[in-house]
């Protein structure tokens, strides 16, 4: 990199304000070129000073601007990279911030090659990442607004004896709630209202992403990534919107690393700490992921929806034999019934996670890269799927 680039420049960037830090290649002490305005013309201006697009790296941490700003400077030419912030070099000492410093540590590091960058997604990628997230925002509203309302009947000792709330025989319940006074019943419909608001809402989107996804350039991934136990629609959406290219994963360590779900370590000398999760990375896809986990409490069985799902009609034979098997067996506890066949055949997450991933990466990659194929033949990305979970799982 360093034969090519012979300047580095670090921006710090904020919504109405630009500044810009630059560093020669070379031990000289980097400078500050100024501040300039949010728009893209009035920057390029100030680069085009520092040298010829080609020979110049800029770089500037990710945040609140996404990545227009990086996509902007790559089509004037100009190579542009987004650094992971929790990555960024820190003294310890430094207990003083400001835009110019940060921008003339962004130029320094860079040119050091201190500095790790992020993956930019590609546009229609970040829409489909867009909608899941506007999706997980409303699925959030409406859990505030649920615990709003049973604050509000706690709070007057109405206590529901049910044992699931928000289902149908709950609704009958609310339906029956009435108060001493005019003013709490207002109280109480404005509750009930906007949860059915937030709930409409919920399902508006949930229906529109299941719409989108069936033009999406990912849809062979994430319909492999449906064959995993525990994983549907929205669970294999949401991972291959946030994780972007599997591909660029060497290992399941870096993937378990990335999503921060390898344990903490503090180890000197002799002795040797590990503590909870580290919780750094993409939370989005790492909650997804632990949810889907759960489902690893119980044998594994094809129900009705999954049935219903397009190109499962293989393993309903596996299905069978799993059924037949497990009514020959022993009575047995399940913690403790040996695994038949057929179970096997569904889940094999004993086998070494590096040697699985690494033997068959390569059906992974090819029925990921694999857009335009049609999934009426799910053998390959099924198979993929199933390894590269079988590899991620070894690794707990």
């Amino acid at each position: 990199m360093h034969e090519t680039i012979t300047g580095f420049v670090g921006l710090d960037a904020h919504a109405e304000s630009t500044a810009i830090g630059f560093a020669e290649a070379g031990r000289e002490a980097p400078r500050f070129v100024g501040t300039v305005g949010p728009k893209i013309v009035e920057l390029i201006k100030a680069l085009a000073k520092l040298g010829d697009p080609g020979r110049l790296l800029i770089v500037y941490e990710a945040g609140p601007c996404g990545f227009a700003l990086a996509r902007e400077l790559r089509a004037a030419g100009y190579r542009c990279e987004v650094v992971a912030p929790s990555k960024i070099p820190r003294r310890p000492g430094d207990r003083v911030k400001t835009d110019r410093r940060d921008a003339l540590s962004l130029a320094r590091l860079a040119r050091a090659a201190e500095l790790t960058f992020v993956l930019i997604p590609d546009e229609r990628d970040e829409a489909i990442r867009d909608l899941s997230r506007s999706r997980i925002d409303a699925v959030r509203a409406r859990l505030k607004a649920r615990q709003q309302l049973k604050a509000l009947l706690l709070r007057h000792g109405r206590r529901y004896t049910g044992k699931t709330s928000w289902t149908a025989a709950h609704e009958r319940y609310l339906a029956t709630v009435t108060f001493a006074h005019r003013a709490q019943d207002i109280a109480f419909v404005e509750y009930r209202q906007a949860i059915s608001q937030a709930q409409a809402r919920v399902e508006r989107l949930s229906q529109a992403l299941a719409q989108e996804f069936e033009h999406w350039r990912m849809r062979p991934l994430v319909q492999a990534l449906m064959t995993l136990w525990g994983v549907d629609q929205l669970v294999a959406i949401t991972l291959v919107a946030e994780l972007g290219e599997l591909k660029r994963f060497a290992h399941p360590r870096e993937l378990m690393g990335y999503l921060g779900l390898v344990p903490s370590e503090h180890t000197s000398g002799e002795k040797r700490r590990l503590g909870a999760i580290t919780k750094t990375g993409n939370g989005h896809a790492r909650r997804v992921l632990i949810e889907a986990a759960w489902n690893y409490r119980y044998p594994p069985r094809i129900t009705t929806p999954l049935q219903k799902r397009p190109g499962k009609a293989a393993l309903r034979g596996a299905h069978d034999r799993l059924a037949s098997a497990a009514a020959s067996e022993p009575s047995l506890p399940d913690a403790h019934r040996s695994r038949s066949a057929a179970q096997q055949d569904l889940c094999r997450h004993r086998s070494g996670a590096g040697r699985l991933y690494l033997e068959h990466r390569s059906a992974v990659q090819s029925a990921h890269l694999n857009y335009s194929s049609v999934i009426g033949e799910h053998s390959h990305e099924v198979i993929g799927a199933h390894r590269i979970g079988n590899a991620m799982r070894g690794t707990r």
